[in-house]
């Protein structure tokens, strides 16, 4: 029996769309070659890609936003999660929406997010008209994320699924790259987070145009079946000649309400909850833990996606060749985990160098490219098992679910993570003053912030003086009092004694009857002055009043009280502004960067036991675990295929 179909004439149905009519109708009355076909799956992924350049985008620039707009994290997160949470509805009722077409979906729904994401985005002034334009981009995003891999799914037969998913996986993959790798490279020379919406703004509107022109789709008789391979599509056409759409599209929605689909949905969506974390909060984290700057963040972002992006296409071609899904989805999972676990070791390690982090981001990202490119072609597989014609709803019921999850897992964070709205809220502004007024501030730490506000609202407080005192110079209280009664009682007959060499005073001391010395200081005091010899005399004479024992404790203390005097003072140049704020957060934010480390350490081993609670669900999902089954279970479908051609009279 020969196993090449010959050629079958055209199934009868309407016209293939032109350039002119395809901008509505897009739909195909047969199916493509494998040419035309790469073409179609090609403008999915470079589609896909600028919509999640758009969606991230905001997480490179999260720094900026929150100082353009003073938002709490709360607030920043808060947008997100609003964003995520009309993200899920939309995913639902992408499904509803599916006879408009799914092409139509996607080309538009770009369309709509590069004009918002160029135009409307950067011209927002509040953090209210940002929070809406970003939860207007959520929507068109949930609504392409399962028009998407639908179209992906309806090009790709299943020997080639896994392939294809893992290129369609490069859509968020790729958009994070490109939003972190234009990041590092300038964010320096434009700190202002409006370039970078328009910049990403700009190349979206380009690349909507090609979706706009050239997505195509199966028409509902073609896509409502199941392919196997290429092979196929003799069959399936003939099939679809005879096909009865309205009667195959009947309760799509209950044959998706089941647990191995509803399950493993839910089970991808909580697996992906460090992804998530990493593609919003990188740039946060590592500012706020480690010290790493926005650009430094982002380009320990680039391995991570660099890595998951190459784990995707080659996961996806080696499962193809192997016709097998299962044992990737467990080994890929098990190796995120290590890498996880691994990054927990870090977390509380503050000295961690940039290399070390780059290297077990990427052994997570291999890891989990490798799990989520063959669990996305297993996935429409069993979906399709379920029913063909239901691949929309499929997907819908997992892009409400991700959606859904990614809500709480956002939640979850600021629950959790109570330390990173501190150090985000105050920390900048905290590290302006501290490095303004560092000198300052350290002597305020050596005082006492109690101490510090007792002089603050009495400046003459005797006692807070004397305290403030002993902590700058060391010295102890007797004589930090001795010598202040003294600079009291004496300020004159100090200021003299100041004015005159130690040396010589020291011989004056010795010897009053050295007139050489003496000489040398009434010149001294002269000079000093600005006073005739006589005065200067008259002056010498007074300061010999002063008692000996008290002079000789105020002449070793002195300097030191005169330092530490200057630097209670030069507190008093911190603008008031500044010391209020200080005052009210400083305490708060030490705190915080004390706590951050432990919360998110935790945060991380809630997303380390998600991982792990994924793994039962591969087992629930439609596949092969033995390549030689799966190799055998092909065979045995081309057979079949065969025999129907030729009860069909197709051969």
């Amino acid at each position: 029996m020969s196993s090449t179909p010959t050629a079958i004439p055209p199934a009868p149905g309407p016209a293939a769309p032109t350039l002119l009519t395809g901008l509505w109708q897009r739909k195909i009355p047969h199916y493509p070659d494998n040419r035309t076909r790469t073409w179609y799956l090609f403008l999915v992924v470079i589609v896909s890609v600028a919509l999640y350049y758009q969606l991230f985008v905001s997480g490179a620039v999260g720094n900026e936003l929150i100082a353009y707009f003073h938002l709490s994290f709360r607030y920043f997160v808060g947008i997100f999660i609003a964003g995520a949470a009309f993200g899920a509805v939309a995913s639902v009722v992408a499904g509803l929406m599916d006879r408009w077409g799914r092409a139509n979906i996607v080309a538009y729904g770009t369309v709509i997010c590069s004009v918002l994401t160029l135009v409307a985005v950067p011209a927002t002034t509040t953090k209210e008209a940002y929070l809406i334009v970003y939860c207007v981009i959520g929507i068109v995003e949930g609504a392409v994320l399962v028009a998407t891999p639908a179209l992906v799914r309806d090009f790709s037969p299943q020997l080639g699924r896994a392939s294809a998913m893992g290129f369609w996986t490069l859509g968020p993959v790729l958009g994070a790259l490109v939003t972190t790798e234009i990041s590092t490279h300038t964010l320096s020379a434009h700190p202002d987070w409006q370039f970078h919406y328009r910049l990403c703004g700009a190349i979206c509107v380009v690349i909507s145009i090609l979706g706009v022109v050239g997505l195509r789709e199966l028409s509902p008789a073609l896509r409502d079946q199941i392919m196997v391979s290429m092979r196929d599509k003799a069959l399936i056409e003939a099939r679809a000649r005879g096909m009865d759409v309205d009667k195959v599209e009947r309760n799509q929605w209950k044959d998706m309400l089941r647990f191995n689909i509803i399950g493993s949905a839910f089970a991808i969506s909580i697996f992906l909850a460090f992804f998530y974390t990493i593609v919003s909060f990188l740039p946060v984290y590592m500012a706020t833990n480690f010290g790493f700057t926005a650009q430094q963040a982002n380009a320990m972002g680039n391995w991570y996606w660099i890595a998951n992006a190459l784990s995707l296409v080659l996961t996806g071609i080696v499962s193809d060749y192997l016709k097998v899904r299962k044992p990737f989805m467990l080994f890929g999972a098990i190796i995120s985990i290590i890498g996880v676990f691994v990054f927990l070791g870090y977390t509380d390690k503050p000295g961690t160098d940039y290399y070390t982090f780059a290297l077990v981001l990427s052994l997570i990202a291999v890891g989990s490219g490798i799990c989520y490119a063959t669990w996305m072609a297993c996935y429409t597989e069993t979906v399709e098992n379920r029913n063909p014609a239901a691949t929309v709803e499929g997907l819908a019921v997992w892009g409400g679910i991700l959606r859904t999850v990614v809500t709480f897992v956002l939640l979850g964070l600021l629950f959790v993570v109570t330390a990173a709205g501190t150090l985000v809220n105050y920390g900048p502004r905290l590290q302006e003053i501290s490095a303004k007024y560092h000198n300052e501030l350290a002597t305020i730490q050596k005082v006492g912030a109690d101490t510090m506000g007792t002089l603050g609202a009495n400046p003459n407080d005797t006692a807070a003086q004397v305290t403030a005192l002993v902590k700058l110079t060391g010295a102890s209280a007797a004589d930090v009092q001795t010598t202040l009664a003294l600079n009291a009682k004496f300020p004159q007959e100090l200021a003299t004694l100041q004015a005159i060499d130690t040396a010589v005073l020291t011989k004056m001391m010795l010897n009053p009857a050295d007139q050489a010395s003496a000489a040398t200081a009434v010149s001294q005091v002269a000079q000093k002055f600005n006073i005739p010899p006589d005065q200067a005399i008259a002056r010498i004479q007074a300061a010999q009043k002063v008692p000996v024992n008290e002079l000789a404790v105020a002449s070793q203390v002195g300097p030191q009280l005169t330092a530490a005097s200057n630097d209670l003072k030069a507190v008093g140049n911190i603008p008031a502004d500044d010391q209020k704020f200080l005052a009210d957060h400083a305490t708060e934010a030490q705190q915080a960067a004390v706590d951050s480390p432990k919360q998110w350490r935790t945060w991380w081993w809630i997303c380390l036991v998600a991982q792990i609670a994924f793994v039962p669900f591969v087992f629930f999902m439609s596949g092969f675990w033995s390549p030689k089954k799966a190799a055998e279970a092909a065979a045995a479908h081309d057979e079949a295929v065969e025999r129907e051609m030729e009860a069909l009279s197709l051969r």
